[in-house]
C-alpha cells in the first residue's frame, strides 16, 4: 500500500480530485495484485500437496512390486525304479562242437577272402544243469579266410573258413572264435555229392577241398599236399579223388545243405534260451 501523502504534494484544488483518483487506482491495483498472489500461493500449495500424495502412492506401489515372490511348494512325484533281476549266465565250454547246415553256397571260382556266409544249427546245446542255451535254428556266421583255385596236376581247389558270430533266434548274439571241423567218421555217411553227415563229431582243423561225386566239396585235414586231399577223399567222398592225376583238380563247391561241424576255440556265456512272444 502506498504511503500516506505520497503523490499528493502541494496541489491546487483543481488538481486534487485528479490525484486522488490516481491514488485510489494505485491502491486498487495493489489489492488486485495481492489477491492474485494469494490465489497463486494457494494454487501452488495445493499442487505441491497433490504431487506429494502422488509421489507417496507411487513409492508405495513401487515397493509392492519389489516384494519377493511367494515361493509355492511343488509336489515332486517319486518314481520307483524297478530293478530287473540279474540274468543268470551259463558257460558253453571251449571245445563245444556245433552241428550245422550250410545256408549259402561257396565256390573256389568265385569266393573271395572276407566273404561271409551263414549256417544253421541242427542240434541244440544244453548247459550242465539242462538249460537250453543254443536252440535248433540258431545261426552261425562265418567268413572266408583263404581261397585256392584248382591247379594242373590234379591239385584240387580249397577254401579255408572261420566262424565269428552266433545269433540266437530270440535276438541274443555272441562273438565266437570257431573253426571248421568234421563230423566223426565213425558212423559218418556221405551223399552222392560228398556231403559229410553224422551224429558224432570230432575236432580237427580242416578245410573244404574240391571233390566228391558230381563235383562239390569234401572235408580235408590240413596235413599238407596230396595227403590232405587223400584224407578228405576217404572221409567225405564215395570213390573220392585222392591220388588221381587229373589235368586239373576239381574246384570247391560247398552247396547249401552241406552239413559239418563248428568247433569253439574259446568258451562263451549265454542265458537260458527264452522264446520271444
Amino acid at each position: 500500500m502506498p504511503k500516506r501523502g505520497v503523490g499528493l504534494g502541494k496541489t491546487s484544488r483543481k488538481d486534487f480530485p485528479k490525484k486522488l483518483r490516481r491514488h485510489a487506482a494505485a491502491v486498487l491495483d495493489w489489492k488486485k495484485e495481492r489477491c492474485f498472489m494469494k490465489k497463486n500461493y494457494y494454487f501452488a500449495f495445493i499442487t505441491m500437496a497433490l504431487c506429494a500424495v502422488f509421489m507417496l502412492g507411487s513409492i508405495d506401489s513401487f515397493a509392492q512390486t519389489k516384494r519377493k515372490p511367494v515361493l509355492r511348494r511343488t509336489t515332486v512325484k517319486k518314481t520307483t525304479v524297478v530293478k530287473k533281476p540279474a540274468v543268470k549266465l551259463y558257460a558253453v565250454a571251449t571245445g563245444e562242437k556245433l552241428h550245422v547246415r550250410m545256408s549259402d553256397t561257396l565256390e573256389s571260382k568265385t569266393s573271395k577272402v572276407g566273404d561271409t556266409f551263414k549256417a544253421t544249427v541242427l542240434e541244440p546245446v544244453y548247459s550242465n544243469t539242462g538249460a537250453m542255451l543254443i536252440p535248433v535254428g540258431s545261426t552261425v556266421v562265418g567268413k572266408v579266410d583263404s581261397v585256392q583255385r584248382a591247379q594242373k596236376g590234379g591239385k584240387p581247389g580249397t577254401i579255408d573258413v572261420s566262424f565269428y558270430k552266433l545269433v540266437i533266434p530270440n535276438g541274443v548274439t555272441r562273438t565266437i572264435n570257431g573253426s571248421l571241423t568234421e563230423l566223426d567218421d565213425k558212423g559218418a555217411k556221405s551223399d552222392a555229392e560228398g556231403t559229410v553227415s553224422g551224429k558224432k563229431m570230432a575236432h580237427r582243423k580242416i578245410i573244404f577241398i574240391g571233390g566228391g561225386g558230381a563235383g562239390g566239396a569234401v572235408l580235408g585235414g590240413l596235413i599238407g599236399g596230396t595227403k590232405g586231399a587223400i584224407i578228405g577223399g576217404i572221409i567225405g567222398a564215395a570213390g573220392g579223388f585222392g591220388g588221381e592225376k587229373l589235368t586239373k583238380g576239381p574246384e570247391v563247391e560247398v552247396k547249401a545243405g552241406t552239413e559239418f561241424g563248428v568247433y569253439l576255440n574259446q568258451g562263451i556265456s549265454l542265458p537260458k534260451f527264452v522264446e520271444v512272444e
